[in-house]
């Protein structure tokens, strides 16, 4: 009898049902399954410490150890700079043209101011007034009356005096500057003052 060429056909045998757990295998199941820690998560914590117990030595770590480290420079305290004060403006002497216009009545003398018979604390105090409202108001020409003090009384003083006020920081926010009247206004005894524009 000649046998087969062809392998035997082996036929599937029926699987075998799964049997269901018991109440006290899936017990022991639970308490098990509880105390195996998964290998992975062991695996990365061990990579974790190798890594920090020996970190590699690169060239750029060779690189920063062997340059010298500089200096540490000591901080200075830098002082904030102060604003600068304003700078009281300079005075500016009446000029020929505006001189002859207030002599010849081309331009309006718009207040006036008499100092006669006058103290020089009073003389004083009533410049500072007069001087702060004529600013204040706008106006551009005032006339300031000393009086000539020909007879050496208080007028002389203040004719010596008034000029040296003028000069002053304190009236060169309301003067721009000052001249000797024509002796139609009075002459020397008189003063032309040209008052500063209030700022807008």
């Amino acid at each position: 009898m000649k046998r087969s060429s062809r392998p035997p056909v082996l036929e599937p045998r029926p699987s075998p049902r799964r049997r269901a757990l018991s109440e006290e295998e899936r017990e022991l199941w639970e308490t098990v399954a509880k105390q195996v820690k998964p290998l992975r998560k062991q695996r990365a914590a061990k990579a974790v410490v190798k890594a920090h117990a020996a970190p590699p030595v690169g060239p750029s770590l060779v690189a920063t150890s062997a340059r010298p480290s500089a200096p540490a420079r000591p901080a200075v305290a830098t002082a904030t700079p102060r604003a600068p004060k304003p700078a009281v403006p300079p005075l500016a002497p009446l000029g020929k043209r505006e001189r002859t216009k207030l002599s010849r009545g081309r331009s309006e003398i718009e207040a006036r101011l008499d100092l006669h018979g006058m103290t020089q604390t009073r003389a004083h105090r009533a410049l500072t007034g007069f001087l702060h409202r004529a600013h204040h108001d706008g106006l551009t020409f005032v006339l300031i009356i000393t009086g000539k003090g020909r007879s050496g009384g208080e007028s002389g003083v203040l004719r010596r005096q008034v000029p040296e006020w003028l000069s002053l920081p304190e009236f060169r926010t309301f003067v721009v500057g000052f001249e000797t009247a024509h002796i139609g206004h009075g002459g020397e005894g008189a003063l032309y003052v040209r008052i500063r524009r209030a700022r807008g």
